[in-house]
């Protein structure tokens, strides 16, 4: 069917939808970037790109397509089956927890668990149990910070603080800027270029933020092309995984105030990061699809002291 046939035929968003999971299924797609399933994935593609919320498929599910609309939904279902490319680099946007980042090849597509803690935590009812009071944090550091996305979330949870944000890639410091601009926090957020904490000498901070490349070679290896479409610097954390990890944790306590802590993610090393470091109170923390991929760390629990 050309790309003619497929846009007289299908009118409706529902149309779209049922022939875009077709495709994703026969050609044997690969997920994860925020979606998990064929289905889910076209629905965002398919959302997105037409400017509509994209948690909300059924009221749109029969509404009739302009012409415009229809040929660029056809051309991104073709490019997402045959670039292979993960839908948020088509549309340009990722998300977390609903609010949107420009997302491009310069960066991974945003998908960290700290993102929904972060939210969890501070927008429950009786606060958190472990992270800081929102309002009395003046300095927070998000290191390896990719797309800023976490930055941009630092800043509009903790409105009082200076934010600093490290990455060793130019390139994805370009794109973290444009979503500090994009999200009115320029005045906030500072972009540093550097081997994680190495632009920082002499600060200190409240809160460390990190996400840092955790992916092992073996699992490298085994990546899918959606996976591959990303830089691999952002992925590759040696070969366990943790050799960023061990790094940040041995020099976080020069950069730590301390009253203050460590939020950090680190995949699925738990086991090998607790026998390598048994002096550490790590507190495992829970979200909607992992109990052991995030942990938190007091400044105390690093051997931080006021002296």
């Amino acid at each position: 069917m050309t790309k003619d046939d497929i846009t007289h035929e299908l009118v409706t968003l529902r149309d779209y939808w049922r022939y875009a999971i077709s495709r994703f299924n026969a050609a044997d797609l690969s997920y994860g970037h925020g979606t998990t399933t064929a289905g889910d994935d076209a629905a965002f593609l398919l959302l997105d790109s037409l400017d509509l919320p994209i948690d909300a498929l059924d009221p749109f599910l029969d509404a009739r397509l302009l012409p415009a609309e229809r040929r660029l939904l056809a051309e991104r279902i073709e490019a997402r089956v045959t670039t292979r490319k993960p839908s948020s680099y088509l549309t340009g946007r990722a998300y977390i927890q609903g609010v949107r980042f420009h997302v491009d090849e310069r960066v991974i597509v945003p998908r960290s668990h700290i993102g929904e803690i972060l939210f969890s935590e501070y927008l429950g009812e009786h606060g958190s149990s472990f992270l800081p009071d929102p309002m009395a944090v003046a300095s927070v550091v998000d290191i390896c910070t990719g797309s800023g996305c976490l930055a941009v979330l630092a800043a509009k949870f903790f409105p009082q603080a200076e934010v600093d944000a490290v990455d060793l890639s130019a390139d994805a410091l370009e794109v973290a800027e444009l979503n500090v601009a994009e999200h009115d926090v320029a005045g906030q957020v500072n972009l540093f270029e550097g081997d994680l904490f190495a632009p920082l000498a002499g600060r200190r901070y409240d809160l460390i933020i990190t996400n840092p490349p955790y992916v092992d070679h073996e699992a490298l290896d085994g990546y899918p092309p959606e996976f591959r479409a990303e830089p691999e610097m952002a992925h590759d954390g040696g070969e366990d995984g943790l050799d960023l990890v061990r790094r940040i944790l041995v020099d976080a306590p020069d950069y730590l105030n301390p009253e203050g802590g460590m939020i950090c993610e680190i995949g699925s090393g738990r086991e090998i990061l607790e026998e390598e470091f048994p002096h550490l109170d790590f507190v495992w923390l829970e979200t909607a699809e992992s109990q052991d991929a995030v942990f938190w760390i007091s400044a105390e629990a690093l051997g931080v002291t006021g002296e």
